[in-house]
């Protein structure tokens, strides 16, 4: 089963806090979302798809694309959310699933494959973000093989959690996964990407020359 975290996207995108207001964070997480969602739907054949949410947003998607709705009432992290859906997956007999976030909007669908396709028997594959700090897409096998640990350094504690079982762990870098949108730069580098995605419209409109470098980067 793949699954995607989605907190509400009422507080979405807090690190862009410095140079983008509330509505149009909220606008970029939709965007973004809307990006992810239309990506897996459009990949056939693929496996079942489990929105972890309790968005109003995620959840019209979700019914749109006939997606499984997977509750996330407490809506406190990423970390929480997967804990909730991995307990969903073992209650209902799933063998594997893949991890991953809301806001990789440049995502293909033949990355998703050469997940699939390098996946071992048993064990898990890890793609870093670009930055080789965080982790992008999780692929575990069993679903409960090690708890997926999200935040800004998530991919060196990942990758030892999967070694320390003793299974095979694949790391794959992977273009489109390895783009996700915390900061200004971020945004520069989406708009100056090849491609025609709802995010990549949404903020091509905006005046991204005068943003400044957030606090983070």
């Amino acid at each position: 089963m793949i699954l995607v975290p989605v907190k509400n996207l009422s507080g979405a995108k807090q690190r862009l806090a410095a140079i983008l207001d509330q509505p149009a964070r909220i606008k970029l997480a939709q965007a973004l979302l809307s990006d992810v969602l239309e990506v897996l739907a459009a990949w056939t054949p693929r496996p079942e798809v489990g929105i972890v949410t309790s968005d109003p947003f995620a959840l019209q998607l979700a019914t749109r694309y006939h997606f499984t709705v997977i509750p996330d009432n407490a809506n406190r992290s990423e970390t929480d959310a997967i804990e909730t859906a991995t307990r969903f997956c073992e209650s209902n007999g799933v063998d594997s699933s893949l991890v991953i976030p809301a806001d990789i909007p440049l995502i293909q669908s033949w990355e998703l494959e050469k997940i699939i396709a390098v996946a071992p028997t048993e064990g898990s594959v890890l793609v870093p973000a670009g930055d080789g700090r965080g982790t992008n897409a999780i692929f575990r096998r069993p679903v409960n093989l090690f708890p997926a640990r999200f935040g800004n350094d998530s991919f060196k504690p990942h990758r030892a959690a999967a070694r320390a079982t003793g299974k095979p762990c694949v790391v794959i870098p992977l273009p489109g996964i390895a783009i996700d949108i915390d900061n200004a730069e971020d945004l520069r580098i989406l708009a100056a990407a090849p491609g025609e995605t709802h995010s990549q419209n949404l903020i091509r409109q905006w005046e991204l020359s005068e943003l400044p470098l957030a606090a983070n980067e």
